[in-house]
């Protein structure tokens, strides 16, 4: 039975717990074994803030896990408590050179072990479905990854060097790496791309950005600039420009590379002649620069240069901004035929441990475009409004007083 609600990755509560850690002196271990920066986003400072805040005994029935081991539990009956490398990489417990859990990183949060999934390989059979969760008997539970990690499969990225984003609520840039753990970037998060049944692990650098997507809800139901989320691309290409207008949508802070919780949502240079075109269209930049900012990081962090940019997730339906996204990368961008890529990405695992594609090629194969965007060859506009974008993201920082 649950204990009570579980928190969502957006959540903050955790945030003065992180400053006291790294100001404790704890960051570089956490950097080293996780891969991971001291920030609430993650699940260890949640799973500590529960287990301190709720009436939670912790006793031999405990049972803890993110969302995918919840998902697990109930599809086996309550057979099988696991997760995999993708998904206890993001819990600031795991030791992701070792793949497996942390001692010292549990003991800091409080997490009894014991408590922790079993860690299987992404892709590989977990379990059975069983008939009391709903669904027949005996269905082969064979593929399991994070969002992010699945939807850098499911866009065929199983090479080294190949990166992908998905534009959802946030938008998280991969880029794999391959088989070695790098060391910690400067404003990237490291993680585990996938692990095989065979054992072959793939690792990748994340930049994670938190808001995009969900900058597009809010002009929909905080402000009422359009009715549907289908009505910003239209809107931000009714202008020819922002009008100088900024939005650094820091609704729960910045993420990558900037990673400072205490920012907020800033919307600079308005005028009396700024419309609402001028705001969403600098709503839509704005997941284009925070793309850049973090593939920018991730580059020179991997010492490599990524020659284009496989995208998904609904805000990639948007051919305005993915042409925005090219002119500010100065790459190829390209938008693949299915773009349900997380979901495809797991489907590719599963299948992969079962038979149904009988290698990563195989899977590549699977990958097919249907568009292609191309940069403007003279960067000197996107520049300038980058530029313009970095002031902006400085008069958002450090907002909150702490």
């Amino acid at each position: 039975q649950p204990y009570g609600t579980a928190i969502v990755w957006q959540d903050r509560r955790t945030a003065g717990r992180c400053d006291q850690l790294a100001a404790d002196g704890h960051l570089p271990m956490v950097r080293d074994v996780t891969g991971l920066v001291l920030d609430p986003y993650f699940s260890g400072s949640k799973v500590e803030w529960l287990l301190a805040n709720r009436p939670i005994p912790i006793d031999a029935d405990l049972a803890v896990g993110t969302i995918d081991t919840w998902l697990l539990w109930n599809l086996t009956g309550g057979e099988v408590h696991a997760t995999d490398p993708t998904n206890a990489s993001r819990t600031m417990l795991f030791d992701i050179r070792s793949l497996q859990w942390s001692a010292p990183l549990c003991e800091l949060f409080g997490v009894p072990m014991h408590a922790l999934p079993t860690v299987l390989p992404s892709s590989g059979r977990m379990g059975l479905t069983s008939a009391a969760c709903g669904v027949p008997a005996g269905i082969p539970i064979s593929g399991i990854a994070g969002d992010q990690q699945a939807a850098l499969f499911g866009q065929a990225c199983v090479a080294p060097g190949m990166a992908k984003n998905t534009y959802g609520t946030g938008s998280f840039v991969l880029l794999n790496v391959g088989s070695e753990c790098p060391p910690p970037a400067a404003g990237m998060l490291t993680t585990v791309a996938y692990q095989l049944a065979d054992g072959t692990v793939a690792y990748a650098l994340e930049g994670a950005i938190f808001v995009t997507g969900a900058a597009v809800q809010w002009l929909r139901d905080g402000l009422g600039v359009i009715s549907s989320a289908a009505e910003i691309g239209p809107l931000a290409a009714s202008v020819t420009d922002n009008g100088g207008v900024y939005v650094v949508p820091a609704f729960a802070g910045l993420g990558s590379p900037w990673w400072d919780p205490y920012a907020r949502g800033t919307i600079v240079g308005i005028t009396r002649g700024t419309t609402k075109a001028h705001l969403a269209r600098a709503v839509v930049e704005a997941m284009t620069y925070q793309t850049r900012d973090a593939m920018e990081a991730m580059a020179q962090a991997a010492g490599v240069t990524i020659s284009d940019l496989r995208v998904d997730g609904g805000a990639s339906v948007m051919d305005v901004m993915l042409q925005m996204q090219a002119d500010q990368l100065g790459v190829t961008v390209r938008r693949p035929a299915d773009q349900e890529t997380t979901a495809l990405g797991a489907a590719y695992l599963a299948g992969l441990a079962e038979g149904v594609w009988p290698s990563l090629d195989a899977v590549g194969a699977e990958w097919a475009t249907e568009a292609v965007f191309e940069p403007e060859p003279d960067r000197t506009i996107a520049d300038l409004l980058h530029a313009g974008w970095q002031r902006a993201v400085e008069r958002s920082r450090d907002w909150i007083t702490h």
